[in-house]
């Protein structure tokens, strides 16, 4: 896991030069174990050294490195070929980069390193943008082809690695970061009011594609673009993958857990491909529950430590499950928890290890997390995200099975599917709702959000300010695909790219490497494969095939829970706690935000959130967050 940074094209001033260094300083924290830089100017060889360049380069590089595989020097970048006629800069891992290299070997290429980068490398000097189909793994990278005169940009399929892109001075500019954007002299411009709606609204800050900046956006997962060393613009991005939606396998469902079963120990045996210790986040759910039985299962002897956050007091703690499944994976749980008065006193370093805004307080909890990850002294940790999105955990999911019975008329199979779910418990009013939102109207489905409190644009939002956004929802409605299309787009769209977001900067931000082995393509696109009925069953059991399974692996008694409480953190209990530092906010609403927030409304509604009458709804702390965010960053434009 490391930290890249670059400009194509520009003059190669001395500034472009001072801005270089400050920008691989500021990464530092991604990769704190080597650093270098790379210079190119047209008609030369690439240069790669550890001191910042001085000379001109139409072609400027930074690297930071957190070492994990071949922790020898040989693995510092910008890596270059022998005869310098390409390099590459790297982030993140290739888990099959020793089946690749077996091929490149049989090929005659020689290696000099024991590095997935110099794999990486070769397989795109060989191949270019073709090489990206064969990758299983999660990267951000710029590969330089000298004699091309270009620079490919490439995302892994999910997005799991960042990748930042501006127009800035005559260049293209590309980052890990946005803070290290504006490091090399990026203004980003002024805000987009449709990011700022979605956020404060919906709380999705990160679709994998935009920003809050209108003039700064990000390589859409599952892309790549070429830029010219000449060019001054970025250019259409390529897909080169997406959630494939073919007709349901006709298969048993016992062949569907088989598979299941056979691709997720698979994807955790490449997932733990390291050269330095790996652990787990724990949280007691299936999924999490299922990474730790795996790795036991894969690694019989290993030393294994878990992560767990784990809330005092709080009735909603999964602290008795995480320790079921510690137990019976025999592995050393390490356990996090906070205080309101913690969260109010880190919450500005939180703001700038993000870049942005973020919708709840779990996002401190995971911060937390990772910080207990180092001080055990643990680089690399497995982690659930994407469970859910490729496994059908959410009520968004089971929502969508829901309506397209409806729309079939299957009015026999909605009564039985309704009454198990609502035996079952877990959200199955909610469900309903959302259920209602794909087949009534819309203006009859706008009528019920007013009626429950759910208007699109809440009485703290300037109604001038959003007067030219799309409102309304966010998730996909249903097509000839059904609730896997639902699936699909929650995959790669509207909850896994701000999950990422987040699972990367407070990985990061502690130097320590965040896997997902949950979103791996293999393992995805079997999954999307599957009939309806196989994720979410007909009594209303969400992950149906998954469970079956993990059978004999994960303890039956968390396979067999029917509660879904996520990584929940007591946010608005905890505002209340921390309620003079509410207050000191809100009492300092930056001029500019104004135009943004009507602070009477905001008022109004901290006094519900106070009462208690807002439940598990984030707008308030979302809006705060915002809020702080803006007085932090005083050069922002609205």
């Amino acid at each position: 896991m490391c930290g890249i940074a670059g400009i194509i094209g520009g003059n190669g001033s001395v500034g472009v030069r001072e801005r270089l260094g400050a920008a691989a300083s500021g990464m530092r924290h991604r990769g704190p174990d080597d650093g270098a830089f790379l210079v190119w100017q047209p008609g030369g060889r690439p240069e790669v050294s550890a001191e910042v360049p001085s000379g001109p380069g139409s072609v400027v590089m930074a690297h930071r490195r957190l070492s994990i595989l071949d922790l020898s020097p040989r693995g510092r970048q910008p890596m270059l070929t022998v005869d310098g006629k390409h390099a590459v800069c790297f982030n993140g891992e290739i888990y099959n980069y020793r089946e690749l290299r077996a091929g490149l070997e049989a090929g005659g290429v020689v290696f000099r390193t024991e590095t997935d980068t110099e794999v990486l490398l070769e397989l795109l000097r060989l191949r270019g943008a073709e090489a990206l189909p064969m990758l299983r793994g999660m990267f951000a990278f710029a590969f330089l082809d000298v004699e091309a005169g270009e620079v490919l940009l490439g995302r892994d399929p999910f997005g799991i690695k960042p990748l930042y892109l501006a127009e800035s001075g005559g260049a293209v500019v590309f980052a890990s970061e946005l803070q290290t954007l504006r490091s090399l002299g990026v203004d980003g411009g002024p805000l987009d009011p449709q990011v700022v709606y979605q956020f404060l609204r919906f709380g999705v800050s990160d679709d994998g594609r935009t920003t809050f900046h209108r003039g700064v956006v990000q390589l859409p997962p599952g892309h790549w673009v070429k830029v010219e060393v000449g060019a001054v613009s970025i250019g259409e991005p390529v897909r080169y993958w997406s959630p494939a939606l073919a007709e349901p396998q006709r298969i048993s469902f016992a062949e569907a857990a088989e598979g299941i079963r056979e691709r997720f120990l698979e994807s955790v045996r490449l997932h733990l491909r390291s050269d330095v210790p790996v652990g787990a986040a724990l949280s007691g759910g299936i999924d999490s529950s299922a990474i730790v039985a795996c790795m036991r299962k894969l690694e019989p002897d290993a030393e294994i430590h878990a992560f767990s956050y784990v809330p005092a007091g709080f009735p909603l703690s999964e602290e008795r499950w995480a320790r079921m499944a510690a137990d019976r994976a025999r592995v050393q749980l390490h356990t996090v928890d906070f205080t309101a008065a913690e969260l109010a006193a880190d919450l500005d370093e939180l703001i700038r290890v993000q870049g942005e805004p973020f919708g709840s307080t779990s996002i401190y909890a995971q911060y937390r997390i990772f910080r207990k990850v180092r001080e055990v002294g643990i680089p690399v940790v497995l982690d659930g995200q994407g469970g859910d999105e490729t496994l059908a955990g959410y009520s968004i999911y089971f929502a969508a099975r829901l309506a397209g019975m409806m729309r079939r008329g299957e009015w026999g199979a909605v009564a039985r599917l309704w009454g198990s779910r609502r035996n079952a418990g877990g959200g199955h009013m909610s469900a309903w709702f959302q259920a209602a939102g794909h087949v009534l109207p819309r203006w009859v489905a706008d009528a019920g959000r007013h009626l429950v409190g759910k208007e699109l644009l809440p009485s703290w939002m300037r109604r001038e300010y959003f007067a030219g956004v799309r409102t309304g929802r966010l998730e996909a409605g249903l097509d000839g695909h059904g609730m896997r299309g639902v699936l699909a787009d929650t995959l790669s769209r509207t909850i896994i790219p701000q999950l990422l977001h987040f699972e990367d900067r407070n990985s990061m931000a502690w130097s320590v490497e965040s896997r997902v082995p949950f979103l791996h393509v293999d393992f995805a696109e079997f999954a999307l494969s599957l009939p309806e009925e196989y994720l979410v069953g007909g009594d209303g059991t969400m992950k149906r095939v998954f469970r079956e399974a993990m059978r004999g692996l994960v303890p039956d008694a968390i396979l067999d829970r029917r509660d879904k409480i996520g990584f929940h953190t007591p946010g608005n209990l905890m505002l209340a706690e921390a309620r003079p530092w509410v207050e000191e906010i809100l009492g300092s609403v930056p001029a500019a935000a104004e135009a943004v927030i009507d602070p009477a409304g905001l008022r109004r509604l901290w006094e519900r959130t106070l009462a208690g009458r807002t439940g598990n709804d984030h707008s308030f702390w979302r809006t705060l967050c915002f809020l702080r965010w803006l007085q932090l960053s005083p050069g922002i434009r609205i």
